[in-house]
């Protein structure tokens, strides 16, 4: 039976070279001139420190624009308050990865809501949906690919015929 699974994945190079992109550009801007601003990357959390809030709101700003040119999409993106005392201010942005349970859930409800002959089973922090026919399935996929209510970006793989 042909099946593909639904997950929610991050490509970790394309994540560093936008966090790259971002340090750079902040080096480079005039309104960043001798202030101590930095971006780091630790496993799956950036950390944004600098001076003052409206640094981090720029930052944050800039951090955005180079991971959605990178091709990852936003919701990929947590993004915690910011921790601001007199002297230093600092944001931490949580990059998430995988389907958690909820989001598998409300998946797999569409899926059944929809009527189209696929079946979906949550395996672990990804959604197998499996049909008899190559077209259902793509008919599930362009479906999943409306859903608004998701908080997690959604990529098709391991498709099986």
């Amino acid at each position: 039976m042909p099946s593909f699974d639904v997950v929610s994945e991050l490509n970790h190079h394309e994540v560093e070279n936008a966090v790259d992109q971002t340090r750079r550009e902040i080096d480079t801007r005039f309104d960043f001139r001798g202030v101590e601003a930095k971006v780091t990357l630790e496993k799956s959390e950036i950390t944004l420190d600098a001076k003052a809030d409206f640094q981090l709101k720029q930052m944050l700003d800039i951090l955005r624009l180079k991971v959605s040119k990178r091709g990852i999409d936003l919701v990929c993106l947590d993004i915690k308050d910011p921790e601001v005392t007199i002297a230093t201010a600092k944001q931490k942005v949580v990059l998430k990865e995988g389907v958690d349970a909820d989001s598998a859930r409300k998946i797999q409800k569409a899926i059944k809501d929809s009527k189209i002959k696929v079946q979906a089973s949550i395996q672990g922090d990804k959604v197998r949906v499996t049909g008899k026919s190559r077209d259902d399935l793509q008919e599930a996929m362009a479906m999943l690919r409306q859903l608004k209510d998701l908080e997690v970006a959604l990529q098709f793989n391991n498709f099986r015929d």
